[in-house]
């Protein structure tokens, strides 16, 4: 740790995290981060349970959306009960909250689905008819306009309950992200590993990020030493694109960035949510114009249509 870090880090950090297994890691996963460079600060962890892990016998869709597992999240960073809170960056709304602020987004992990059965290898190995369980209705639209002959139906819980429902044989197959089943090494859980082509991930699926208030500059400093370039700015495009067509659980949207030296190149899709109509785009600019790149992107989108199909879905909610 270099002398003025030393002098300014402070004596404990609080990482507000929700309680179940993979957040821990995650969260587990920043604590080390951070110890190994604050070796004289005290990190602990504030295990919290959030409504979106509570509610599990509705799609979040028709609780509230993704926003439920971060909100008493930040409420303890407000009332000072934490100081950090850490989460996977497909669950942070897309406009962040006054006050608040992302102030790392760690190295990407794998950002693929994948494709979880004890009985078939591969999608396409699926009888008409098979049951396959997902959480997201951005997999379910891919899903259903790929293989219309099978039967998708929702799946909530951590990753733990949807193995088990699996197991117990509620389901053919599951779809989960990559990345959890990696960090939870249950890798040899997965069948199969979907490519972007075939499921594209959420806008950031595979990405962690670190937030605290936005008057907080002492820590919005010390954080950035944990970001990493790259996924923050093809996280930060992705989110633009999201942003600028509303995404939430109830649109049907994916969207991946990736740099390619001075270059990040971004692909998202919007559909309905039966699969029957699926727009895609894409797009390459500098890769230090992430949300110009997610506004010319979204806009590429609305050119093809997307804006009748989120103005049906505004209206059927």
């Amino acid at each position: 740790m270099n002398d003025n870090l030393a002098m300014t880090a402070p004596q404990s950090i609080v990482i507000a995290s929700r309680a179940s297994v993979l957040a821990m890691w995650q969260s587990e996963h920043i604590q080390s981060r951070l110890q190994a460079m604050l070796p004289g600060c005290d990190v602990r962890i504030l295990p919290m349970s959030t409504r979106g892990d509570e509610v599990l016998d509705r799609s979040l869709a028709k609780i509230g959306g993704k926003g439920l597992f971060v909100k008493e999240l930040e409420n303890a960073l407000e009332s000072g009960a934490a100081h950090i809170a850490v989460h996977s960056m497909k669950d942070v709304p897309m406009v962040m909250p006054a006050g608040f602020t992302i102030a790392a987004i760690s190295a990407r992990e794998d950002p693929r689905d994948a494709f979880v059965s004890n009985r078939y290898r591969t999608l396409m190995a699926l009888p008409a008819g098979a049951r396959v369980g997902t959480s997201s209705l951005r997999r379910e639209a891919q899903l259903r306009a790929r293989f219309p002959e099978i039967d998708v139906e929702p799946l909530r819980g951590n990753v733990q309950t949807r193995l088990r429902k699996l197991d117990d044989g509620q389901f053919d197959a599951i779809i989960l992200a990559v990345a959890g089943l990696k960090r939870l090494e249950l890798n040899d859980r997965i069948a199969a590993y979907l490519s972007i082509e075939e499921s594209l991930p959420a806008p950031g699926q595979g990405a962690l990020g670190v937030e605290c208030l936005s008057a907080r500059q002492d820590l919005i400093d010390l954080l950035g030493r944990l970001a990493d370039h790259a996924t923050t700015q093809a996280v930060r495009a992705e989110r633009e694109l999201s942003r600028q067509l509303g995404g939430s659980c109830q649109v049907p949207l994916g969207a991946f960035a990736q740099c390619e030296g001075t270059r990040l190149t971004l692909r998202g899709f919007v559909a309905t949510p039966d699969g029957g109509r699926l727009l895609t785009a894409e797009a390459t600019r500098a890769i230090g114009e992430p949300e110009a790149l997610g506004a010319e992107v979204a806009a590429m989108l609305r050119a093809r249509g997307a804006g009748e199909i989120l103005a049906a879905l505004a209206a059927a909610t």
